[in-house]
């Protein structure tokens, strides 16, 4: 492994926009990818070997507090920073009306969204210092109709990121919101199943796009 290669965290690393970008991050960082569902992590694991890359799979709940914790200390250990971080990971309970809004779905948008966000960041700060650079990506979608569990828990998400961005203007880290293009991921399939998906952006194509951003 080279150890030598900028290291760049991706927080729902497992399918979507998160992959793609791990995959795009591969050829020039170490990827440490981290998701829940192992399988699709070391089918990434896998596009990125075949590639001729690395990486380091780390499959995990971010939403428990232990998780977020050890994932700090084990890059902490192993790597002594962290140069990127890019957080895709997030709940998208059911599209209902705001007075069906189911409350175990809720409670997991607010855990992964919000808490789990809050957690990362305050864990993840000291490890990018004032060069380092956090990204996350908005979905402005807080009051459209059906969105309201969604569409609140990803706009509180993209606040906190806000004024962390505020606070580090001066004295870092670097921290951008980027605006994906409408893409063609499985989470957008579950929120317009009927779309046309050809007209929708390529996710390898808009990861390329969003890095090309920073530079």
């Amino acid at each position: 492994m080279t150890e030598d290669r900028p290291l760049a965290l991706v927080t729902g690393a497992s399918r979507g926009l998160g992959a793609a970008l791990a995959e795009a991050l591969a050829p020039t960082h170490h990827v440490l990818a981290v998701a829940r569902t192992q399988g699709a992590l070391e089918e990434l694991d896998d596009r990125i070997r075949a590639a001729g890359a690395q990486a380091t799979l780390a499959p995990m709940n971010l939403t428990q507090p232990d998780a977020v914790a050890g994932l700090a200390r084990g890059i902490f250990d192993r790597w002594g920073r962290l140069d990127l971080w890019a957080h895709t990971a997030v709940e998208a309970p059911p599209l209902s009306p705001v007075p069906s809004i189911d409350d175990k779905g809720l409670a997991r948008a607010l855990a992964t969204n919000v808490t789990a966000t809050a957690a990362l960041i305050a864990a993840l700060a000291p490890l990018l210092g004032t060069e380092g650079r956090a990204l996350f990506f908005d979905d402005p979608r807080a009051g459209e109709k059906f969105f309201g569990a969604y569409g609140a828990t990803k706009a509180a998400q993209i606040a906190l990121a806000r004024s962390w961005q505020a606070e580090g203007a001066r004295i870092g880290p670097r921290v951008h919101i980027l605006s994906p293009q409408p893409t063609a991921t499985a989470l957008r399939a579950r929120f317009y199943p009927g779309e046309d998906r050809a007209k929708l952006a390529d996710r390898h194509e808009e990861a390329r796009r969003l890095l090309a951003e920073l530079d």
